[in-house]
């Protein structure tokens, strides 16, 4: 009895998070209540302040149910920092080509993506998810510049290259792109054009890449 009350616990959960994607992407994070993504759940509004406190944290469940294309590249990019590699700037585009890629494999991400990049204000009821993706977005990016900087050390690219402006540039470029595909996915196909994509961005980094104005370090 008690393991078939925790599966259908669970199931309830996954029903919130499910009714959740909808109703977000529907009337937007800030206009949608929990009482209506109870309601699209089939539950009662007893129920969901059961398994979540708050509009916040259930918006933070439902994105951290979706595997984040910058969390499987924060992965990758941990393991060549810690493990080192023979060729960074394969790893740096490999990993780029990834999260594009997981994007057009996924509707679960494409959904919670189209919640956070259209349909979400981040006013102070969810300024803590917005503090958090902020540090997931400082990790992945501490990484990358990790892995540029082996590729200096590897003599791929320039002593002086201004590493942390190269991944910032980066990001800012995949970011975009999944933005600009999720808002209107007709315009390009994007698990088509992924490879080609990131290799536009990685020959421009190694013909031109950023400088530092100063002497050259890799700190």
């Amino acid at each position: 009895m008690v393991r078939r009350t925790r599966e259908e616990a669970l199931e309830t959960r996954e029903q919130l998070l499910d009714a959740a994607e909808h109703v977000f992407r529907d009337r937007g994070v800030g206009h949608a209540s929990l009482a209506e993504v109870a309601d699209a759940a089939s539950v009662t509004r007893g129920a969901i302040y059961h398994h979540f406190a708050s509009k916040a944290e259930l918006f933070q469940a439902m994105v951290e149910r979706a595997e984040m294309p910058i969390e499987a590249a924060f992965e990758a990019f941990e393991q060549a920092v810690e493990h080192g590699t023979p060729d960074p700037l394969e790893v740096f585009r490999r990993q780029g080509v990834i999260a594009l890629m997981h994007l057009a494999d996924s509707a679960r991400v494409q959904n919670v993506y189209e919640v956070l990049f259209l349909r979400c204000e981040y006013t102070d009821e969810l300024a803590s998810v917005c503090e958090q993706e902020l540090v997931k977005r400082g990790q992945c990016l501490a990484k990358c510049k990790a892995v540029l900087d082996q590729a200096v050390a590897a003599g791929q690219l320039p002593a002086d290259t201004d590493t942390q402006l190269a991944a910032q540039g980066a990001f800012s470029f995949v970011n975009g792109l999944m933005r600009d595909w999720v808002q209107s996915p007709q315009g390009f196909d994007l698990k088509a054009a992924a490879p080609q994509l990131i290799d536009l961005y990685v020959a421009g980094l190694r013909a031109h890449p950023p400088r530092r104005t100063g002497p050259a370090s890799n700190d």
